[in-house]
């Protein structure tokens, strides 16, 4: 379950976030989670429940915002959202997909105390 991993990345950020600035609490986390990221939210959540106990995160709230997959189409140039990285473009149905976004994850912002 790599999702462990990426919660104690989050914690490492988190712990020198609050070094640096000087905070002692997290109570909110938004991640923004790309469509095509490989990352299963609900173990993520479960994940970063146990990671954060001892934090200054334990307790945080965690806030998922999904990014859209976005590809461009070589055979309409359209720039179109998918569900799947395989699918046809919607526009002309096209296959020649050039994935363009979707695939970020990042701490978009933390509520802290």
């Amino acid at each position: 379950m790599h999702e462990m991993s990426i919660a104690e990345g989050i914690r490492g950020v988190i712990e020198d976030a609050a070094r640096a600035n000087g905070f002692s609490r997290v109570t909110t986390l938004r991640l923004e989670i790309g469509r095509f990221a490989g990352v299963e939210k609900h173990a993520l959540e479960f994940a970063f429940d146990v990671v954060m106990r001892g934090s200054p995160a334990e307790g945080a709230e965690l806030q998922i915002i999904d990014i859209p997959g976005k590809a461009l189409c070589y055979d309409c140039a359209g720039t179109v959202e998918v569900e799947h990285r395989l699918d046809p473009c919607p526009i002309c149905g096209g296959g020649k997909l050039l994935v363009q976004g979707g695939e970020e994850m990042r701490i978009k912002d933390m509520e802290v105390l």
